[in-house]
């Protein structure tokens, strides 16, 4: 079993100066091993009995590989004796990055689909690295040994787990300081798998949406915190102050430090309420079922800010993530018709989005437009087949849900369908 453990860190003026350096250095490493391979593939993308086009006929060289940039570090630390001052293994780290980078550009992902093409990083852009072994005994009390670096207090506000090792360590620096992650494994713990077949009882399904976060097939329901838009405002003074800034000033860092924390902090809150709601819906059942949204898609929308300020896609992660240590699941279904079709005869009832009452013509229900998309969900996910029958009077199910209707004025709209 693997899993991470975050902490703060609070470097001396000396220690802040040395991460500062390497940070630089690693970034400028990262630059030109990646410009090796992006100048070896320009020169050599065309098979040598073909002519390019784009450019002269080159010499052949060798690839620039991820063992044979590694095996130049010698040279460039001949040539650069500031690199020496880097740990050894945080430097091939960094190449190690530029292969992943470029890896994942050449390749496709399990849809099919090429990743975006890796870009040189600016000045403050490289914000991370990474020691790939340390000592298991590197934390005492409340400071941690780093290598060439040395003590550094940290903010311990949780011991480490028993029997776990630290496998690496990376220091990162976000807008409020410095943090440092430990990478932890624990090889007697199996890594938990659930057999368990999806069922009526031990499935719940929940329908996201901007009126409220989520809906549960239990007619439970999670408001939406929208908190990007309460620090709006906030926001927008401080943004303000950074515009009227001299770019590049010292007052200019400053404001710009400032908006940065303001994101940081609104980042903070949501990903905290996605943990918590994650922890809550996997204490209700053993398989969460949910839809499999083309999230991207919908963030191109007129309704892009709300369904990027909810936070869709990682709380899905949270969720998934959450679940496997738990020895849980989580199965994504087909979106299509979720909140048209009737969740009790299943015949389709079409509607426009502003339409928040589901009032079916054929079987005389009516319950709330996302509560019979939750439902929808989980028989989905369980294989349940709702039986059509125009007609059909309410089950039991149905009729107690129709006790908490909304008025049938406001299913007037729904006339013309019928």
């Amino acid at each position: 079993m693997r899993t991470a453990y975050q902490y703060k860190l609070r470097p001396n003026k000396e220690q802040l100066a040395t991460i500062e350096m390497w940070l630089e250095l690693l970034r400028r490493q990262y630059n030109y091993r990646l410009g090796e391979r992006f100048s070896w593939w320009q020169e050599n993308r065309c098979p040598v009995n073909a002519c390019p086009l784009v450019m002269p006929i080159p010499q052949l060289r060798d690839n620039p590989d991820y063992y044979s940039q590694k095996k130049d570090l010698v040279n460039t630390k001949d040539k650069f004796p500031e690199y020496k001052l880097i740990h050894s293994q945080v430097l091939q780290d960094c190449i190690k990055r530029v292969k992943l980078a470029f890896d994942r550009w050449l390749k496709v992902d399990k849809n099919g689909h090429k990743l975006g093409k890796p870009r040189f990083k600016g000045k403050g852009r490289y914000r991370s690295f990474t020691y790939p072994q340390i000592k298991q005994d590197c934390i005492e009390e409340n400071k941690i040994n780093l290598p060439k670096i040395g003590n550094i207090k940290l903010i311990q506000h949780r011991p480490l787990p028993n029997a776990f090792q630290i496998k690496t360590v990376t220091i990162s620096r976000k807008a409020d300081g410095y943090y440092v992650t430990l990478s932890l494994e624990d090889k007697s713990v199996p890594a938990l798998t659930t057999e368990v077949e999806p069922t009526l009882k031990n499935t719940l399904g929940i329908d996201m949406g901007l009126k409220e976060f989520l809906v549960t097939s239990e007619g439970e329901s999670v408001p939406i915190p929208q908190y990007y838009r309460k620090f709006q405002q906030r926001l927008k003074i401080l943004q303000k102050r950074l515009s009227r800034k001299k770019k590049g000033s010292k007052r200019w860092l400053k404001a710009l430090l400032a908006v940065a924390k303001q994101h940081k902090k609104i980042a903070d809150k949501r990903k905290d309420f996605h943990f918590k709601t994650a922890n809550e819906l996997l204490l209700k059942a053993e398989i969460i079922a949910h839809e499999n949204l083309n999230i991207k898609g919908l963030a191109k929308t007129h309704l892009s800010k709300s369904i990027n300020d909810a936070g869709w896609g990682q709380f899905l992660s949270i969720l998934t993530v959450k679940a496997g240590n738990a020895g849980q699941k989580t199965i994504g279904v087909n979106p299509k018709n979720t909140s048209q079709d009737c969740s009790n005869c299943g015949e389709k009832v079409p509607k426009e989005l502003n339409i928040r009452t589901h009032c079916c013509p054929h079987c005389g229900i009516v319950i709330d437009r996302d509560w019979n998309a939750a439902i929808n969900i989980k028989n989905r996910a369980v294989g349940h087949s709702v039986l059509k029958a125009r007609g059909a009077r309410c089950n039991g199910r149905a009729g107690k849900r129709e006790a908490d209707t909304i008025a049938p004025a406001e299913c007037g709209s729904m006339s013309r369908y019928k």
